[in-house]
This record gives structure tokens, C-alpha cells and sequence, in this order.
């Protein structure tokens, strides 16, 4: 079973979120990558925030990561139960490469692959 690695909540103004989560509550930041992501230390789980696109509706809820070492091969079993991506994307610089997807209620869920994982 993947480990949950990962929490993350769409927000729409990202400086604003940035400051409650890092200067209201007190999380250190790992990264930050613009106004697409940023990403804080939250014990065994980390915290990410992604920012909406402009025009883009704010969105309810956040999405559970999970952490797998063969993207590549979870995407084939995703295929083999006929669940669907949603996106697929990362990859760059210090980014782990993800796809999203949703369970049987709708709920978004994604798989990471860590670089050196």
C-alpha cells in the first residue's frame, strides 16, 4: 500500500495563503514554485497549495497524494481498473512527476513519484 504522502488545497490567491500557513500557523516552507505551488514541511505529511488558474472557480476540498516508486507502472494499474487521469504533469526541476484521479465519490487522489525515491 502507498504511503500518504501528501495533502494539498487549491487556492486562490497564493501570497495570501503562503503567509496564513507559513506565518499564521507556523509550517516551514520546503518550496515554492510561483503562484502554481508551494509545498510545506507538515510532520510525516506535507502540505501543498495550488493556486487556481485565472477564471478558473475556486474548488472545495483538497486531494491526498499518494507516494508510489513506478509512476509508470501505477498509471498502467489505474488503466487495468478503468479509472481514468485526470492530469499528468511535474517532472521539472525539483518537482515529482503525478498523475490525478478520482475515486468511485468523486474524491481527487494522485500519485507521486519522488525524484530519488
Amino acid at each position: 500500500m502507498p504511503p500518504i504522502d501528501l495533502v494539498y488545497l487549491f487556492v486562490s490567491d497564493m501570497d495570501r495563503a503562503v503567509a496564513f500557513y507559513g506565518d499564521t500557523l507556523g509550517l516551514t516552507m520546503q518550496y515554492r514554485s510561483g503562484d502554481d505551488w508551494a509545498q510545506f514541511d507538515a510532520g510525516k505529511v506535507s502540505l501543498g497549495l495550488h493556486g487556481l488558474r485565472p477564471g478558473e472557480p475556486p474548488q472545495a476540498g483538497g486531494t491526498v497524494g499518494f507516494t508510489v516508486e513506478d509512476l509508470d507502472a501505477a498509471k498502467v494499474a489505474l488503466g487495468v481498473a478503468a479509472i481514468a487521469i485526470d492530469h499528468e504533469g511535474g517532472g521539472e526541476g525539483r518537482e515529482a512527476r503525478f498523475v490525478t484521479f478520482r475515486d468511485p465519490d468523486g474524491n481527487a487522489l494522485a500519485y507521486f513519484e519522488r525524484k530519488g525515491a
